[in-house]
Parts: structure tokens; C-alpha cells; sequence
């Protein structure tokens, strides 16, 4: 993935974040071994701790999140909850389940975190909430989709965090007409410009939107 912030300052607030986990080293290292240039979708240890962080922050028992791929940002955010909380996490694809809850199993969060499989929009039909966090890192051309399904599923204080909103820069080239690009570049006009919401984009690593509904 294209970087947006300067690598050394990237590396430099990696450097003042607080070390991941071994769980998480292990994931991570894994994921890169096995997947090589599709690593790049880790979360990834600075937004990974900005999860967990909001997720201790927000007080957060019931978390959401759609999209696995190997299970790094689950247990990021599992490690940020209290004893009751559980996370819920949705993924597609077979292989990278298998190393998910491999991962997972493995963890002190094992008891906290359960994957489902399937596409995404099916689970979510037969979710109820409410959900204090919601966490949307999937196929984005749905991302909208996504939105709309999990905002009637909020609690009262919840939050949803949207990953990839910048695109590795994309959503500035009008001339981008793929269709991640104009998905992810629509649903940033959609948000900020809906006065039922209040969201702010934040450019941590491939940028992440927080979006929550107006009291």
C-alpha cells in the first residue's frame, strides 16, 4: 500500500506507540509470509493500537467488524475490552479465516472474539445489535452498503470506524475512475455532508473515519 505519511514519521509515532502484543507480532509476521504483497491490508501496529485504544476509550462491550482478513485488528480491539465484552467479525474468504482462528485460538482474547463467515451483507441481516464499535474494513465498493446497515444497530454512544478512506490517495485524482476509488471517494461526500452524523477523518495510516450519529 502506497504510503500517505511521510515513512519517518510513520516510524517515528510506532516508535512512541506502545509495543504490540506477541499475539499480534505473531499474526502479523505470519500474514506477511504467507500472503506477501496482500499484507498490506494488516491493520498494522500504530491503527491497530488506535483500536484498541478506542475501544477501551468508548467502553465499548459489544464490537463489530467486517472484514477479518487474518484477524490482527480482532484481537487488537478484543485486547481493549473488558472482561464481558466480544467481538464479532466478519470475513469471506476461507484461507484467511483459517489462519484468523488459528491466531485467535492461540490468544488470550479467545473467548472474546467469534469469526463468521459468509458475505458480509448476509451475516449482518442476521445480526441484532446494539454494537458500541463498529469496525468497516472490507470490499469497498459495499462500504455504503455497510453504513446504512450497521447505523440502525448502534447503541446510543456508538461508533463506527471506516478503514481505508483515503485510498493511498486516490480519492484526489478525479481522474480515478476505477471503482474502489469512486465508492470510497462517494461515501466520504455522503458522510460529511449527511447533518445527521458527525464524523471526522483522521489521517492515520490509509486514513479512518469516525462516524457517529448526532444526539
Amino acid at each position: 500500500m502506497p504510503q500517505i505519511v511521510d515513512s519517518d514519521i510513520e516510524r517515528y509515532a510506532e516508535e512512541h506507540t506502545t509495543p504490540e502484543p506477541p499475539e499480534l507480532v505473531a499474526v502479523a509476521a505470519e500474514t506477511r509470509d504467507r500472503f506477501g504483497p496482500l499484507s498490506g491490508m494488516l491493520t498494522g501496529r500504530l491503527e491497530g493500537s488506535f483500536l484498541r485504544m478506542l475501544a477501551a476509550l468508548s467502553g465499548a462491550r459489544r464490537v463489530l467488524e467486517i472484514g477479518t482478513f487474518t484477524g490482527y485488528s480482532a484481537m487488537a480491539m478484543a485486547s481493549g475490552l473488558p472482561p464481558d465484552g466480544r467481538v464479532i467479525t466478519l470475513e469471506v474468504s476461507a484461507d484467511h479465516a483459517e489462519v484468523a482462528r488459528r491466531h485467535i485460538a492461540a490468544s488470550p482474547w479467545r473467548d472474546k472474539i467469534e469469526v463468521r463467515m459468509g458475505p458480509a451483507l448476509d451475516s449482518l441481516a442476521a445480526l441484532d445489535g446494539p454494537f458500541d464499535l463498529v469496525f468497516i474494513d472490507a470490499d469497498k465498493t459495499n462500504y455504503a452498503n455497510y453504513v446504512d446497515a450497521v447505523l440502525p444497530k448502534l447503541s446510543d454512544a456508538g461508533v463506527i470506524a471506516i478503514d481505508n478512506v483515503l485510498w493511498s490517495g486516490r480519492v484526489l485524482d478525479a481522474a480515478d475512475t476505477s471503482e474502489d476509488t469512486r465508492a470510497i471517494a462517494a461515501l466520504n461526500d455522503t458522510l460529511a455532508a449527511d447533518d445527521r452524523l458527525d464524523c471526522v477523518m483522521l489521517t492515520i495510516r490509509d486514513g479512518v473515519t469516525l462516524v457517529r450519529p448526532r444526539p
